[in-house]
């Protein structure tokens, strides 16, 4: 019974330790207005992602944007530059907010744009 008591003790421990690891290497994703979004990027090391399909943003785009669709963002992240804060947006909000949740697990710094695309283009 010591024996078994001792394991789980260690399993326990183990995972606690994983745990706090996972925490501390996540970051947060945040989700931003027009207006921020807009003047981060203005900001140095600033990579605007789009995560809609191709046809989406070859029928229209933030410019300098950079097309990575939602379902490889996370095979991708492997060649993205975690020194970068990625500013990220889909047509209303809800692929960019799981992509920005994907890409900050992964350790970057991540902002979605509330609203997406469709936002953007209201004036």
């Amino acid at each position: 019974m010591k024996v078994l008591s001792f394991f789980m003790m260690v399993a326990f421990l183990s995972m606690n330790a994983i745990s706090a690891h996972a925490q501390t290497t996540a970051k947060q994703m945040k989700n931003v207005n027009k207006q921020e979004f807009k003047k981060m990027m203005s900001e140095k090391d600033v990579v605007v992602l789009d995560v809609r399909t191709p046809r989406e943003f070859e029928s229209g785009k933030i410019e300098g944007a950079v097309n990575i669709p939602l379902n490889i963002i996370a095979k991708k992240a492997e060649t993205l530059d975690k020194s970068k804060k990625y500013l990220v947006y889909c047509r209303s909000g809800a692929r960019s907010r799981r992509a920005a949740m994907i890409l900050a697990r992964k350790g970057f710094e991540v902002y979605n744009l509330t609203g997406g695309y469709l936002s953007w283009m209201r004036h």
